[in-house]
Parts: structure tokens; sequence; C-alpha cells
């Protein structure tokens, strides 16, 4: 999802912007887990990064970083797989949890168990939204892109063909399942956000069971972020859509940067060190792209057991771009589509972002200041 409605553009919607909706209760195959998100709800703690010997201490012993195990996180799983947050940071220790889906991310900030986190934008949105603008700031852009429509082939070969179909997204109200039901609302058709029941059929299930489900005729397709697109694709599905085409420029938020006001208010010079590296990260990333790749893939196995093969990685690597700027004029948007859809009532984001320490980051490398949109901290 993304952010209010405050001088932000919408985005140009094609009228190629055909496609799914709706909802069905999933067969035994999903379970438990079709109620989770992006992935599973489990968390998991890492062992602190080592300080740098004999480096100055910033103000914080350490600072406690939340991501998700997924390749549209790029920038922490670079970053600290090849060490730059910890180069930043100097004596501050790195320690680091991993998170499947974004409210659990959020309950852990609230909590303090984290202090900085990358996550999507409609989790941002609610969390900001329910802590009645006091939980948290999103303070850079990390990445765009990175979603897609696959379906089976042999069942759709046309956005036309949707209508009737079973298409899975990742969580009722998440980021993409708000793009998708958007997309319904532009194409014509109609459906119940909450059921999911309507013109097409919305299957909410988990990423992790997502290609299982393709595999068994469950679904017939799904509207998904990377590398789950990728996955599908591997096992027959074909890319009917790219969500970045649907936007201006091409561009749209799917990770940012968010910190515990809290820990913003105590510890600037923490936070503008990891966004130091942040930055970095994303210089190196564009850099050195096969070396990055093969750095979040080895940080993926290091999280998870698990590297992804080539024939996932690659596709799924290249469809995602990373960035300093967090594209807040698409958050608005985003937020005003999760409205549109029933899924949100109006919010006020007024203050959501705080890019005051990204854009001194940034004067520093000699890179233009990012913008909030009219939503920044007055």
């Amino acid at each position: 999802m993304s952010a209010e409605h405050h001088a932000v553009r919408s985005p140009a919607v094609p009228r190629r912007r055909r496609v799914l909706a709706a909802a069905v209760t999933l067969p035994l195959l999903f379970g438990a887990l079709a109620a989770c998100g992006y992935g599973s709800k489990a968390a998991k703690n890492s062992d602190p990064a080592p300080a740098a010997a004999g480096a100055k201490k910033l103000s914080a012993d350490e600072v406690k970083i939340g991501y998700f195990p997924n390749l549209t996180h790029a920038t922490a799983l670079v970053g600290l797989n090849q060490g730059l947050f910890a180069k930043e940071l100097g004596g501050t220790t790195v320690k680091t949890q991993t998170f499947n889906a974004g409210p659990s991310e959020i309950e852990a900030l609230n909590a303090g168990s984290i202090d900085i986190g990358w996550i999507g934008p409609s989790p941002s949105i609610n969390g900001y939204t329910k802590s009645k603008s006091t939980s948290l700031r999103i303070i850079s852009g990390s990445a765009s892109g990175g979603v897609k429509l696959v379906v089976n082939p042999a069942k759709i070969k046309t956005l036309d063909d949707v209508k009737g179909k079973r298409i899975a997204t990742p969580q009722l109200g998440n980021t993409q399942d708000v793009a998708f039901l958007n997309w319904i609302a532009e194409k014509g058709w109609t459906v119940d956000a909450q059921s999911g029941k309507g013109d097409v059929s919305v299957f909410r299930t988990d990423n992790k069971v997502t290609p299982d489900a393709y595999k068994s005729g469950s679904i017939d397709g799904a509207w998904v972020p990377e590398p789950t697109a990728s996955k599908l694709v591997a096992e027959g599905a074909k890319v009917l859509l790219d969500e970045k085409d649907l936007w201006p420029d091409k561009k749209f938020v799917i990770t940012n940067v968010i910190v515990s006001q809290k820990f913003l208010a105590a510890h600037p010079d923490v936070v503008e060190a990891v966004l130091r590296g942040s930055v970095n990260t994303n210089a190196w990333i564009t850099a050195n792209p096969d070396k990055a790749k093969a750095a979040a893939n080895d940080q993926l196995k290091k999280d998870t057991q698990k590297a992804l093969p080539a024939n996932v990685l690659d596709p799924a690597w290249a469809g995602i771009q990373v960035l300093d700027d967090p594209l807040a004029a698409s958050l608005s948007s985003e937020a005003d589509h999760a409205v549109k859809a029933g899924l949100l009532k109006k919010p006020d984001l007024a203050g959501i972002f705080d890019l005051t320490l990204l854009n001194k980051v940034l004067k520093a490398a000699g890179k233009p200041a990012a913008a909030a949109a009219g939503l920044g901290k007055q």
C-alpha cells in the first residue's frame, strides 16, 4: 500500500490495467498459512555482528535492524552481508531480526525489539495511523518494482481472461493485494475486498506456499513480489503484467526504511550512520550488480538455509531497482487505493516522512535530495 492523497498524482493507469479480484477460501493446501502474508509469520534473531575492534562507539551500544529475507529487501541483505552498515556504525553493534510479515515487524518496532526496519508501504501506513502518528517515521527509500502478475498460460492469455479465474495475493490488505484490488476496480470488475469474492476469486496466501498452490492447480496465477513471481515462472507460469508499467516513470515504492520515533530522537547519530550504510550499499549494488546479486543470495542462504537457484535469482534480481528516494508520491497514491478498496479509512499521513538525515547523507555524497511529497515532518 502506501500513503495518503496529498499533492500527489495517482499512477497513470493504462486501459491494459485489467485484472483481478476476489477471493475464496483456499483448499487445505494453504491451511493456517493462508492468513499470514509476506511468507510465514516466524521471526528469527541473528547473532550480533561484531563491532569493529577499537572503533568509536556511537550514542547507542547497539542498533537492532529488522528486514525480510526477500530480494525486495536487497539493501538490507547486501549491506549486512558486505559489512557496509557495520563499517559506518564503528563500535556500535548491529543486531538483526528477520520477518516474513509486515505486521509482526511493526509489532517488534513498537515493542522496542528492533529500532530500524526495511518494510513495505502498507504496514508502514498502518503502523503510523494506528499509533496516531507516534510510532514510526519513514526515513529513506530502498527499492522499487519487483511485482508481477504471473499466470497459467494454458488458462490465461490476455488480461481479459483473468475474469473468473483464481488469483493469489500474499495477504489481505498488503501492498500487492491493494494494487490488485485497485486494478480490478479500474478494469470495471467488482470484488468484495474482505472476502475476495467477485468477478475474480482472490486467494490470500503465504508466498511460501503459492508455488505449490500453482503446481497443484489450486490457483491460476498470482500478483506477487519477487522472488515468488520468478519461482512461479520456473514452474511454467508466464508474466502477464509487470506492475512498474502502470506507474509514472515506471517507479513505485516496494520497500522503505522506517525507524522508531523514540530511537530517532535518542540516537540520531546511529540512524544517520545506518542511512550512510544504506546509501553506500545502494551505490555499491548499482556499480556491482553481479557481485551484489551473489551477496544477496549468500545472505538469503544464511537467513533461510536455502539459496535461490539461478533460474529464479537472475530474473528476480533484474526486476528490482534499489534507490534512496522513498518515492513518497507513490506511497500516497497506494494509500488512496486502499481507501478506495474499503480496506483503509482515509489516513492522516502528515509527518510520516522524516528525510532530514537522509538528505544530509545524500548532500554529503553529492546526490540530489529526496522529497516527501507534502508528507514530511514539520
